[in-house]
């Protein structure tokens, strides 16, 4: 990660994907810090692009305080801050990210009305053509993007805020505030991999993995209020859970713990 937390994607889509995928090289350590990376027609060799291509992405990472480049010695990757990756406990998952949501900052991507999709209506009980505002965010902490958020809510609900509220304020306290009373939540946990546009965002390589999380939060009456798709980096953020192991003899098994003080925090 660049020192200052910037990312400069180079012009061209070859250059730009050798960008990312050098950058996430970087990131897991294939190339750790104070590696000297292959030399420009290598690159261009494993890559499958011209020697410009490679400069170009080189460039991009040079400006990005990403490598040193060296005559004489080559192109090395320079020692970034580590901040450590974000993690949650998995057992007061929803509590944690709602806590996130106020210890990070977060960049409007795209904000838009129209039919929700079929999927989301689905989970969320909504009829066919019911209208809800779309929002796409980027997450980060420090500066370092880590969860892509798509987020869709009833357009009855979301008229009571702005696009500019989105941009500064968690959603689930603009849902508080437009009066909805947050009675639970079903979530599912799975992998998936980056797609370009969420690549790009998050700053790793097209077909990186991800932590995939799916949300559908409703209110006392059962409606769904909120869908949330959310998509996180593998490398900086993780789920843990603690386990005890409990039971009879014949019976023993591993139970989660749960942390009341979270859950009780979470709830006032």
């Amino acid at each position: 990660m660049a020192a200052n937390g910037h990312m400069t994607l180079p012009e061209g889509g070859k250059a730009r994907r050798v960008y990312l995928l050098l950058r996430d090289e970087m990131s897991n350590g294939t190339y750790p810090a104070g590696a000297t990376l292959p030399g420009e027609q290598k690159l261009a060799e494993i890559f499958a692009v011209s020697r410009v291509t490679i400069r170009r992405a080189l460039d991009a990472l040079d400006a990005d305080g990403l490598i040193e480049r060296r005559a004489g010695s080559g192109t090395q990757v320079r020692p970034q801050a580590d901040t450590g990756p974000v993690a949650a406990d998995f057992t007061s998952l929803m509590p944690q990210l709602v806590a996130m949501g106020q210890s990070t900052t977060a960049r409007l991507l795209s904000f838009s009305y129209g039919a929700a999709p079929s999927h989301v209506a689905q989970a969320m009980g909504l009829d066919d053509g019911a209208r809800v505002q779309t929002a796409v965010r980027v997450r980060s902490l420090d500066d370092r993007p880590f969860s892509h958020l798509t987020t869709y809510v009833p357009e009855i609900i979301a008229a009571n805020y702005t696009e500019a509220d989105l941009a500064t304020t968690p959603l689930f306290r603009l849902l508080e505030r437009s009066g909805v009373q947050v009675e639970g939540a079903q979530q599912s946990v799975t992998a998936t991999l980056a797609s370009p546009d969420v690549a790009e965002a998050l700053g790793v390589s097209v077909g990186s993995a991800l932590l995939s999380l799916r949300r559908v939060v409703r209110d006392a009456d059962g409606r769904g209020v909120e869908y949330l798709s959310a998509l996180y980096r593998a490398d900086l953020f993780r789920l843990e859970m603690t386990l005890n192991r409990v039971g009879g003899a014949d019976d023993r098994h591993w139970e989660p713990v749960i942390d009341s003080e979270q859950v009780q925090e979470a709830a006032e």
